[in-house]
């Protein structure tokens, strides 16, 4: 099932997998619904997480969400697309299909719109899965995370993307090899709908990206994770967002030869985890 809503003056793009309630004897049980946000900016949707987040919905509803300038969702004027908008539209579009208290898993840059949205709206999520993702951009950690796992070259080249200086699709290659142990392949890459408008909008705001201060404000439980070969958000990024959370309210979890897709490198540690996590009591209300 694939639907659009219109929500916060756009049009967002969403599919559903398993449903929210089950047959439970004499009654029906409600699962938890897990919102899933892909990366970016603008060089990602949902796609690259099918199927391998299927499984989730043996135990939960899984909704997965183009980002307003992605994908199959409106992209409208780049120049009026921010990291805060689509956080304040993950709540609208919780709110207009009346999805209480979810779980939002945010990956790469999805992870940004779920700490912002926790952060700006609380009380609104029951949890947060941070996976692989910073809440401060810091080029000098990237480029010695890319030198520490592709050498002198790939640093080199990753410090000139991240800089904002062109790069070859050869170059980036070379560069995206490095992300972790097994990356997305071909074919999942070809699935993608890109935007290089929001691209390049998106990597002017990621320069400037710092959301430590407001992670105060998240009062969720939140689940941390990252691969301990991941070059693009490190294991030090990670660090930084469960030191700037609420005391007690954050799990770290380090997944050992992992990279950028931990569920790729690891899927046996991997999905354990993240279901454990997802479904431990967060119930709506």
């Amino acid at each position: 099932m694939t639907m659009h809503v219109h929500v916060n003056g756009t049009r967002l793009w969403f599919d559903v997998e398993g449903p929210a309630l089950v047959p439970d004897g004499a009654a029906m049980r409600e699962r938890p619904t897990l919102l899933v946000l892909h990366g970016g900016p603008g060089s990602y949707d949902h796609s690259y997480f099918k199927p391998d987040f299927a499984q989730f919905s043996e135990s939960a509803q899984v909704i997965y969400l183009d980002l307003r300038g992605h994908g199959r969702s409106e992209w409208g004027d780049p120049a009026a697309w921010c990291f805060e908008v689509c956080a304040d539209d993950v709540c609208a579009f919780c709110d207009a299909l009346g999805i209480a208290r979810p779980v939002v898993y945010g990956h790469s840059m999805g992870g940004f719109v779920a700490m912002l949205y926790a952060a700006r709206h609380p009380g609104h999520a029951s949890g947060l899965v941070l996976q692989s993702t910073k809440a401060r951009f810091d080029l000098a950690r990237l480029v010695e995370a890319f030198r520490r796992f592709g050498g002198d070259e790939v640093a080199a080249l990753a410090e000139r993307s991240y800089s904002g200086d062109s790069v070859s699709d050869e170059e980036w290659s070379r560069v995206f090899a490095v992300f972790g142990p097994v990356v997305p392949d071909e074919d999942e890459l070809a699935r993608r709908i890109r935007n290089p408008e929001v691209n390049a909008q998106g990597f002017e705001l990621l320069r400037t990206f710092d959301a430590v201060d407001q992670l105060a404000n998240v009062d969720c439980a939140t689940l941390v994770c990252v691969g301990d070969r991941d070059p693009v958000t490190p294991v030090a990024a990670a660090q930084e967002i469960v030191d700037a959370l609420p005391e007690g309210s954050a799990t770290l979890e380090v997944i050992q030869g992992a990279g950028h897709f931990p569920w790729k490198d690891a899927p046996d540690r991997y999905w354990p985890l993240v279901r454990a996590f997802v479904t431990a009591g967060r119930r709506a209300r």
